[in-house]
């Protein structure tokens, strides 16, 4: 791959048109704020990132946590030209020099298909074909269809959201230039190659158009004739995947200080120890100067530093195996190069997570709730699609939005209907939805 065919400004569906411009901002910022200014991005606001949404004490959501890793991604992407730069003098006054802007706007979207209730929704709407009454369906549709809503991941479905053309909709999806759409797809393959972990990048509705993208990029596939599509990673995904990897790790640590699942003492030893002897010293006494007193205010600030070493550490790993990156032969995250000291304390915040706060009791609770939740409307309206003649079935595709093809003729089209409309409510709104169709609660006028 190369860096000049790499960033495109190219618009997925206006290849061919160049309309008039009144303002001076670039094409990839125009991606950034459609991003900001739109519904399924405003809708991050009421889902959750791991912390019940909150009550007296303020946590992350899913839209504060995307903000956060735009910051760090577009601090990732800004380093990065510079160093490159140097190494490539010709890379300057192109379009290298907005990579900082690609990455921040596809950190923005690298949750927007993610379900209500977090991974609890994804693996429920997983199970309810898996396991549940779905698994009826298996000889009603395609294999590879199948393994679409087997395997649904907020990844392939963010893709989708970005891409598809949704009813009433001028042009497929959000128009986004072609470098932004490739740098959001983490896993560039389809569900049959999905593996063990389940992850992919796009749905079979969607390969047609990744495969447009990165045939415009000069990103390689990797598959031979008769396999499973698969596509080398676009670099940038690197530096995007690098920011969400800092951010929820690092958040998640703070959210639990504030919550007391995690004492005080506990989370300054954790974040203390991204530092070497000296530095830690050197951090502690700017606090001391500084007058910073508050417990949660030496999190934050403490927490500040961790990010800016870790974030240090992801641009010299991407800079110095440019070449591999390149070549699509780097293995791994960023995250999984960074220097053995600052390793070590990532993977101990990790343990830490899973022990403690992932299955921490109000984690659980909601888990559980939303996947329970999730089942049931995924049942009601499944059924609906399935049998959209009877009575019931009517009353509830009159709820789905207009945007949805929940009236179209074939079954696979009305059930990829559900899982948009499902999948696109939040938490509240799944909530509100799922008391009413079980009656209980009813609608006050």
């Amino acid at each position: 791959m190369n860096w000049q065919q790499l960033i495109s400004n190219k618009r997925l569906g206006q290849e061919h048109r160049h309309p008039e411009r009144h303002d001076d901002r670039t094409e990839f910022k125009r991606d950034y704020d459609r991003l900001i200014f739109s519904a399924p991005f405003r809708r991050l606001q009421n889902k959750t990132q791991v912390f019940p949404l909150p009550g007296s004490i303020f946590v992350h959501n899913r839209l504060t946590h995307s903000l956060e890793v735009a910051s760090v991604g577009m601090s990732l992407g800004n380093d990065v030209v510079q160093q490159l730069t140097k190494r490539h003098p010709e890379f300057k006054d192109t379009l290298f020099q907005e990579i900082g802007q690609i990455v921040a706007t596809a950190c923005l979207a690298h949750d927007l298909g993610n379900p209500p209730f977090g991974h609890s929704g994804e693996k429920a709407m997983q199970a309810y074909f898996l396991e549940g009454p779905g698994k009826e369906l298996q000889r009603e549709v395609s294999s590879i269809f199948w393994n679409d809503l087997t395997h649904f991941e907020g990844n392939a479905n963010a893709f989708r959201i970005l891409t598809h053309q949704f009813k009433g909709r001028r042009l497929g999806g959000f128009v986004m230039t072609y470098s932004t759409l490739a740098s959001i797809v983490k896993y560039p393959y389809s569900s049959t190659a999905a593996g063990k972990k389940g992850k992919f990048g796009f749905f079979d509705s969607e390969k047609d158009a990744y495969r447009r993208i990165a045939q415009e990029l000069g990103i390689p596939c990797l598959s031979e004739a008769g396999e499973p599509l698969r596509y080398a990673r676009h670099p940038l995904v690197y530096l995007v995947e690098a920011a969400d990897d800092i951010c929820y790790e690092i958040m998640d640590i703070e959210d639990a200080h504030k919550l007391k699942i995690i004492s005080h003492d506990e989370t300054m030893q954790l974040l203390l120890s991204f530092f070497d002897k000296e530095s830690q010293q050197h951090i502690l006494q700017r606090i001391d100067e500084e007058g910073v007193t508050d417990d949660n205010e030496k999190v934050v600030y403490l927490r500040a530093c961790v990010i800016g070493k870790l974030e240090n550490e992801c641009v010299s790993v991407f800079v110095d195996n440019e070449e591999a990156i390149l070549s699509g032969t780097f293995t791994g995250s960023l995250i999984d190069h960074i220097s053995p000291l600052q390793q070590e304390a990532y993977q101990r915040c990790c343990q830490l997570s899973v022990k403690y706060i992932y299955k921490s009791r109000p984690v659980l609770d909601v888990e559980l709730s939303g996947y329970q939740i999730i089942q049931t409307l995924m049942q009601q309206f499944t059924e609906a699609a399935v049998h959209p003649e009877r009575f019931y079935s009517k009353h509830l595709i009159s709820r789905v939005s207009s945007q949805y093809h929940i009236d179209a003729p074939d079954l696979e089209t009305r059930l990829m209907a559900i899982i948009d409309y499902i999948s696109g409510m939040t938490d509240v709104y799944a909530l509100d939805v799922y008391q009413k169709i079980s009656g209980i609660a009813l609608p006050i006028v």
